[in-house]
């Protein structure tokens, strides 16, 4: 497996920020995603980091599609695959509708359609071609204007890998059809068909297979030096599973909750989602179990968390997306690391 890390610009003192990164080049990382969600973009902080390294993969993950018009999608991509020396990949999302909807005002529905169509135009402008693309959400030129088809300045690349973050069977069906790579989370090895069977359907269709496709997973990676520290480091960490069970997106929609009831946790997740739904914030947070922490993070002993390294190649993911826990930057990086290591020694 390769491995990655993903970083936020807005998560915290941006000069530790780059300051880890650039650790993390030196211990060896392969790739570090900019988180942009609905803190800094992700475009401007690949920029200063694309200036402060020189061989690390620098990725979006993810902008998300609706926020920013294809063709500025690529433009941008092109720029920072440029000033990057060749090391930029596009992440796209297309995130949920409290985002797209509540902080850009922009409507979330069709969103299939809307990131095939995106997608289409993206590789267009990579080829250096002329923009014209008649589709249900994607329309240039805009018909009934001045405007013609038209191609950027810029030089065309069209190996600029795409990936996309998406949980839903039909999203992951299009991924592994269109995409180069797939951006997973909320990730369960041992029920990893629910994603898996998907993205080899979608890349079937369109006559490639698995194998086409980089299957990159993330995940907190910590360390406990015995059994005791273990459950307290799981103890800390139920509140944020029953928040993404329960509190993320709507109580009608929540694509986390509904990846892993597919990967087999049926009415476990049904009873945190509805303690959290009910109020009831502490009893949904004593409602995830040992077991559904372990089986979602790469927390444990060392041996412990070798074996879930094995899990996940053993599943078929092929980059490990690698979050360190600790309370210090120099914590962060040790733990980094140390898992790095696990990861070759496989």
């Amino acid at each position: 497996m390769r491995t990655a890390t993903t970083v936020e610009a807005s998560g915290g003192d941006w000069r530790e920020t780059v300051e880890f990164v650039v650790e993390a080049e030196r211990i060896g990382l392969d790739m570090c995603w900019v988180a942009e969600a609905w803190g800094s973009d992700a475009p401007s902080a690949l920029g200063y980091l694309a200036a402060r390294t020189s061989r690390i993969g620098l990725g979006s993950g993810v902008v998300q599609v609706g926020t920013r018009s294809p063709v500025l999608l690529a433009q941008t991509a092109l720029t920072l695959a440029d000033m990057s020396g060749g090391r930029f990949v596009l992440g796209l999302g297309s995130s949920g509708p409290q985002v797209i909807e509540g902080l850009h005002g922009v409507p979330f529905a069709h969103p299939l359609g809307r990131t095939r169509e995106t997608v289409a135009v993206i590789r267009s402008v990579f080829a250096g071609e002329r923009v014209a693309h008649d589709g249900r959400h994607v329309r240039i030129p805009l018909p009934g204007g001045d405007g013609r088809p038209m191609r950027t300045s810029t030089a065309p690349n069209p190996d600029i890998p795409i990936y996309l973050a998406t949980l839903s069977p039909r999203m992951l069906e299009l991924t592994g059809e269109v995409a180069d790579g797939w951006l997973g989370t909320s990730f369960v090895p041992e029920g990893a068909a629910a994603y898996l069977d998907p993205l080899r359907a979608g890349a079937a269709a369109a006559g490639r297979t698995l194998a086409d496709l980089d299957l990159c997973q993330g995940a907190e990676v910590a360390f406990a030096a015995d059994e005791r520290e273990l459950a307290a480091m799981v103890d800390a960490r139920r509140p944020g599973l029953a928040f993404s069970l329960g509190g993320m997106g709507t109580a009608t929609s929540n694509f986390y909750f509904d990846a892993y009831r597919r990967q087999g946790w049926g009415e476990r997740a049904d009873r945190v989602r509805a303690l959290w739904l009910a109020g009831d914030r502490a009893g949904a947070a004593a409602a995830v179990d040992e077991e559904m922490v372990l089986g979602t993070t790469l927390i444990g002993t060392e041996d412990g968390v070798r074996a879930r390294l094995a899990a996940w190649r053993d599943a078929g993911v092929t980059t490990v997306r690698l979050y360190p826990a600790g309370d210090t930057l120099d914590a962060r990086l040790e733990t980094l690391g140390r898992a790095v290591d696990l990861v070759r020694a496989l």
